[in-house]
């Protein structure tokens, strides 16, 4: 898209407009500037300098660079050495310029002086210095020991960096809480399900574009979210030259636009069309044999509504080809499931045909559109299976995650500083329910290992376990982020809040405390670990410019603090923790202060790059210097297939052998794996698999339950009060929900397929709207059975009828004067979250936000 200079120009006034702001609704907030370290005076030349450091808009966590002048921040890049992102950032990089100098940022502790709390209450924020604000922290967590009930805090993570185990593991521990809860059941947990349970892998995968024959973007848009977006635009124009791109989505999205197949499947019917290709693909023999094996005498047996004797199949690095036939794919033809998901039986033989020749070279790219619903464990193992099909793990043009290690060292142990009262409340169950009948949240194979991030709310609200008494979160927003938001806000409206954070967020309307966070790019000290583009690397984050104002380093610099104010008060644990167990890894010298702490952390984290005990394959850093000029550590390339066959492996764990991965080492069809997993979860509660299942929400019964199977989707809302299906995605320039308060943010919201600068639209499709007598610029009502929002109606083609779509991250109230129309009192549009309900994939933990699981109805207003 090109962007007209008229544009430009619109969105540097309306920035100018926003810093002149200073409306007596954000006062509370203000405080003078700090010189900036290294400003010079105006109009004094500086060539400028470029700074590396890592962006942290999505999960990809890109290595970039700042040009910094005359003290100031002015342009962003990607790191010019990062064989991940290239040396690119997508759209989201560049808005942190905005973040950072964000006149509405959080610039001194606050406290809290009106003691109601809820959305039309003013919180009468006044300034207070650090140590009041960790005085009273302090002395909060300590009632709780003293009153042997420390398992009462929790400690909320969002976004974080590798220093986050000082924070989220080693505080409340030491505290004496189970409560850390992070915020990943929100983002994206059932999209893990599917490649865990087929091929041994709970994490993030990569994508070999440069080579793929085929690529399937299901249920995301990976030019505009769900990682790697500087990668994918970097090389989707040889894709589409060299390959077929095809997108299942039930909105245009803009990879659908740019795709040689769309397939607006009904929301929620993903598993329909997933299990009919795999149909196809048998029955045409386009299984790829080197990888899953083939027929004794080479003849296909796969035939429409037939058995097969499994002994006649020789199976190679698979297991349970046969099995998963003869329950559920042998039925599933193109016929049956072009009357449930929508797509015309031709389209699907055709897609079907497209991969199977392309393969192995098939990018089958899975996102949370199909699998984040109450339903959605099973469609997320059919997507994936379908990798397994076609011979596309860890093959060249295929989907990748055995990627050579990035290494960064761990911190000391702290086993050694939980006194009594620590480990007796580190004990308790923890506020999520995990683990209870209904919610397996079985993670990596193990029953009550995962989060459940979103009914901790529920957990709150019912006392249950037991309640709530001090709640402290970072980088988090989950009166705004999670869905059936309102339970956010009467359950913070019953604690004692702390609150980190860069920016007036909904949830600092309901803190006691609000404490101003460095912002992570360009202010912090720490470093990011991840993978991308068959590589991983091992990035730094560092301040770029100095602190604008009395802003600390939320994972180090706030913790040594709060530690010192504890040990002041009789607890030394925490203290002796970080001051003696962090040594620096060239001097031996331990932290004297809050920065040193934060240095020598990082110090000992990235050693592993730069002073390694054994030569590394990748990169040659020469010191602690030289990593902090070129800002990362990039590792060897790719080994293809090398998994092929080991698919799990026998570990030592306490002393105890397990497995880790699938338990047949194989790719699973019939997952073993979920079937262990769900037998030890079912004999946890003294009842049957089968039992569980239902519990958990699922249809399946017996051994459909072990195989990737077609389940109607649960919907809230009845048809006919509520006909059109809502559906839920994400912005190209929302970094998790914190871009909002950027003026370029909201001028070229129009990059968003359908949408529209300074406003929140819902996409309607045109025959819809004739039927409803609703215009493009009409105001509507969307509500639905748990709440309403009023929007903007647009009428558009690339969303299919008897849908509706839109974009997640307006309807703002707070976190500043950009991202609200009135501060405090009008948002900006609507959000999503406060229409869909509050309900889970409990197999994961997941919040059900996709799969069309919302019903709604339309009124003019």
């Amino acid at each position: 898209m090109k962007i007209k200079r008229r544009d430009f120009l619109k969105a540097g006034v309306a920035a100018g407009a926003a810093v002149a702001l200073t409306g007596p609704s954000l006062n509370a907030f203000a405080a003078a500037p700090k010189p900036l370290a290294g400003e010079k005076a105006s109009g004094s030349t500086d060539s400028g300098k470029w700074i590396p450091s890592t962006c942290q808009g999505c999960t990809q966590w890109c290595p970039c660079e700042f040009f910094v002048q005359n003290g100031r921040a002015v342009k962003v890049r990607g790191n010019q050495l990062s064989k991940v992102n290239l040396g690119y950032v997508c759209s989201r990089g560049h808005l942190m310029l905005q973040e950072l100098y964000d006149p509405d940022r959080v610039k001194v502790p606050m406290k809290r002086t009106n003691p109601k709390k809820g959305r039309n209450e003013d919180p009468k924020f006044v300034p207070i210095s650090w140590d009041e604000a960790l005085d009273t922290i302090a002395d909060k967590l300590l009632e709780l020991r003293k009153n042997n009930e420390p398992h009462k805090l929790l400690l909320i993570r969002g976004r974080y960096s590798e220093a986050y185990p000082l924070i989220y593991d080693a505080f409340p521990k030491i505290i004496g809480s189970p409560n850390n809860i992070s915020h990943s059941a929100i983002c994206a947990e059932a999209e893990k399900f599917g490649p865990y349970y087929t091929e041994g892998f709970w994490g993030y995968r990569d994508y070999d574009l440069a080579r793929t024959k085929c690529l399937i973007a299901w249920g995301c848009d990976p030019l505009s979210s769900n990682r790697n977006v500087p990668n994918t635009i970097n090389k989707i124009g040889d894709v589409i030259d060299n390959g077929t791109v095809i997108t299942v989505d039930p909105r245009l999205s803009s990879i659908a636009a740019k795709s040689h197949e769309w397939l607006p499947v009904k929301p929620g019917e993903d598993g329909a069309l997933a299990t009919a290709i795999a149909h196809v693909i048998l029955t045409e023999g386009l299984w790829h044999k080197d990888f899953v094996g083939d027929f004794k005498d080479s003849k296909n047996l796969f035939k429409a509504g037939k058995t097969v004797d499994e002994a006649l199949f020789a199976e190679k690095h698979t297991h349970g080809l046969i099995k998963w036939w003869n329950i559920e794919l042998k039925d599933r033809t193109p016929e049956w499931a072009e009357k449930i998901c929508g797509i015309p039986k031709a389209q699907i033989v055709r897609v079907a045909k497209t991969m199977g020749k392309a393969a192995p070279a098939v990018a089958v790219w899975m996102g949370p559109g199909p699998v984040m619903s109450p339903r959605g464990a099973y469609p997320s193992m059919a997507i994936h299976a379908l990798a397994g099909l076609l011979g596309a793990c860890e093959s060249e043009g295929g989907s990748l995650r055995n990627h050579a290690k990035s290494p960064s060292n761990k911190f000391a142990k702290f086993d050694a500083y939980l006194d009594d009262i620590a480990k007796k409340g580190g004990k308790e169950k923890k506020i999520d329910q995990r683990g209870t009948k209904a919610f397996p949240a079985i993670a990596s194979g193990k029953a009550g290992s995962g989060v459940i991030t979103n009914n901790v709310a529920n957990g709150m609200l019912n006392k249950d376990p037991y309640d709530i008494k001090v709640v402290i979160s970072y980088w988090a927003n989950f009166n705004f982020s999670c869905t059936g938001a309102d339970r956010w806000d009467r359950a913070m409206s019953n604690t004692f809040y702390a609150h980190i954070g860069t920016n007036p967020a909904e949830a600092a309307m309901f803190a006691d405390i609000v404490l101003p966070a460095a912002h992570h790019a360009t202010q912090k000290l720490s470093c990011v670990g991840n993978k991308g583009n068959l590589h991983t690397h091992l990035a730094i984050q560092q301040p770029v410019v100095g602190r604008l104002w009395e802003e600390k380093a939320d994972e180090t610099e706030i913790m040594w603090l709060l530690a010192e104010k504890l040990k002041a008060k009789g607890f030394v644990n925490l203290y002796d923790y970080y001051s003696k167990e962090f040594k620096d890894p060239e001097t031996g010298t331990t932290p004297a202060n809050a920065e040193e702490f934060g240095l020598i952390a990082t110090r000992i984290m990235t050693s592993a790059v730069w002073k390694p005990e054994k030569p590394l394959k990748g990169d040659k850093l020469t010191s602690w210097e030289d990593f902090k000029a070129k800002g990362i550590y990039n590792s060897e390339g790719y080994e293809f297939k090398k998994l092929w066959g080991k698919f799990g492996k026998e570990v030592e764990k306490d002393g105890k052998k397990t497995i880790e991965g699938t338990v047949t080492f194989k790719f699973e069809f019939y997952s073993e794996t979920l079937k262990k997993a769900l037998k030890e979860h079912a004999d946890k509660h003294k009842t049957t698999i089968d039992d569980v299942v239902e519990a958990a929400g699922y249809l399946a019964k017996g051994e459909q339950a072990f195989v990737p199977h077609y389940e109607p989707p649960k919907r809230w809302g009845d048809p006919v009060k509520y006909p059109f299906t809502f559906i839920d995605y994400k912005s190209r320039l929302n970094r998790e929900g914190r871009s909002a308060n950027n003026p370029w943010y909201q001028e070229f919201k129009k990059v968003d397929v359908g949408d529209e600068s300074w406003d929140d639209v819902v996409k309607i499709n045109p025959e819809d709207g004739k039927k409803l007598g609703i215009k493009a610029g009409d105001m509507v009502k969307l509500s639905s059975q748990t709440g309403s929002i009023t929007v903007k109606a647009k009428l558009w083609e690339g969303v299919r009828a008897g849908t509706i779509a839109k974009c997640y991250g307006q309807g703002h109230y707070a976190y500043g004067k950009v991202a609200a129309k009135e501060f405090g009192k009008t948002p900006r549009g609507g959000n999503n979250n406060d229409l869909m309900p509050d309900d889970y994939e409990r197999m994961t933990g997941s919040t059900a936000r996709n799969g069309g699981f919302t019903g709604v109805k339309i009124e003019k207003v």
